[in-house]
């Protein structure tokens, strides 16, 4: 039998999937500071045909801004890969990791909050408009980065206690969750989780009490709180897993799960009931694989699940960003052109590499771009389908005000 300690410190690394790309260095330090508020945005700036000014950015640079990526450093100097990459790619954006998949005895992005503050203000810097998306997992319990061990306040409870405490300190601890983000310059949390604690042996949702409960309606009434805290310190948000990683048995980021014989409708519900909010800023799909919504593909890889489930019957038209693709799920079935063909063909719009799970996955910037660019010279991607997604990303970003 295996260890009980030994068992979550695996699963607890498992769960740092979501980003890294290339490996930068240098020690200048650009001292331009870059913050962003977060303003509202009126309902009609969801609508496809809002007079959004037409794009003049290259094809590389349209693709790079379906891109987020991970990367090995604590600074962001001007000479580093990361910056050249946001630079030349017009990246969607970036992740940060605290554990280094390279080595973890040095930190990979998080060391210190003065560290972050001065990594994410260079990072804007490498920016054409300073509202380069920032993000990290922030959730509280178990997912939350921003440790206290580096300063920060790393105590914020875990979702299943969120929901026995009185919704005033709810509010507390997630408008301090924000403004402690807010405050090193992360605009974009990958959170909360609004997966249904409905499977009593699933060890990603709700062993590790990820979950607010199994009533959609619970769910709906704390996730709602924890967007409103973030939004009013200008961090934006996303619901995850899409379309529901509650039920299942498996991990996807060790390997293929099928929900097929466990997932139930009722796992929809949190996204149907906020699907036409301006509260939602984007939606994260999971790698789960239902046969009940397409035989072939897992969610993230499916044309009838973000096209057809999340965006027609729904009716969400925001931002859709996958789960990591070098999970596991996807990794170990699917090749890299094969991946990024199907992801976005299906309506992804910000796909995200987290180079944070292993060190042979991690993959350059330039390839994603280069690959992406090659299957839209074959057709085998309609430059519409990128540019429809661009726009949504623009939408996003009207959230967020350079100053």
């Amino acid at each position: 039998m295996i260890n009980k300690n030994i068992f979550f410190a695996i699963l607890v690394l498992g769960l740092n999937g979501c980003a890294t790309d290339q490996i930068n260095a240098a020690e200048e330090v650009n001292k331009k500071e870059v913050k962003t508020t977060f303003v509202d945005v009126e309902p009609q700036l969801m609508s496809e045909s809002n007079g959004i000014a037409k794009s003049k950015k290259t094809l590389e640079e349209k693709i790079g801004s379906m891109l987020m990526v991970g990367f090995l450093g604590t600074s962001a100097p001007k000479n580093s890969q990361i910056c050249r990459d946001i630079k030349t790619y017009n990246l969607a954006g970036v992740i940060l990791f605290d554990v280094n998949p390279v080595n973890h005895s040095k930190p990979k992005n998080i060391s210190t909050k003065n560290q972050v503050a001065k990594l994410t203000q260079e990072l804007q810097s490498c920016s054409k408009d300073g509202k380069l998306l920032i993000s990290v997992d922030q959730e509280g319990g178990r997912v939350q980065r921003l440790k206290s061990k580096y300063g920060f306040y790393g105590k914020f409870p875990k979702a299943k206690d969120v929901s026995k405490m009185s919704d005033v300190s709810v509010r507390t601890h997630y408008n301090k969750m924000g403004a402690e983000l807010s405050s090193v310059g992360i605009n974009y949390n990958l959170a909360p989780d609004v997966d249904l604690a409905i499977n009593k042996k699933n060890y990603v949702i709700y062993k590790l009490g990820r979950s607010y409960g199994a009533d959609p309606k619970t769910v709906v009434k704390y996730s709602s709180i924890f967007m409103d805290a973030m939004h009013n310190n200008g961090v934006l948000t996303s619901l995850k897993h899409f379309p529901g990683h509650g039920s299942s048995l498996g991990d996807t980021h060790k390997g293929f799960v099928d929900v097929t014989k466990l997932w139930k409708k009722v796992e929809l519900e949190p996204y149907r009931m906020l699907a036409h909010s301006a509260v939602i800023d984007t939606v994260m799909v999971a790698h789960v694989f239902n046969k009940n919504l397409d035989k072939k593909y897992p969610a993230t890889l499916s044309k009838k699940t973000v096209n057809g489930l999340l965006r027609q019957e729904l009716g969400f038209d925001g931002v859709v960003i996958t789960d990591d693709l070098q999970m596991g799920a996807i990794q170990h079935k699917y090749g890299l052109k094969n991946t990024l063909k199907l992801a976005i063909n299906a309506g992804n719009d910000i796909l995200l590499f987290g180079n944070q799970l292993s060190v042979k996955s991690m993959v350059r910037t330039d390839t994603l771009v280069n690959t992406i660019k090659s299957m839209v010279n074959s057709k085998d991607i309609n430059l519409s389908i990128i540019e429809k997604s661009n726009k949504r990303l623009e939408r996003l970003k009207e959230k967020l005000v350079r100053r």
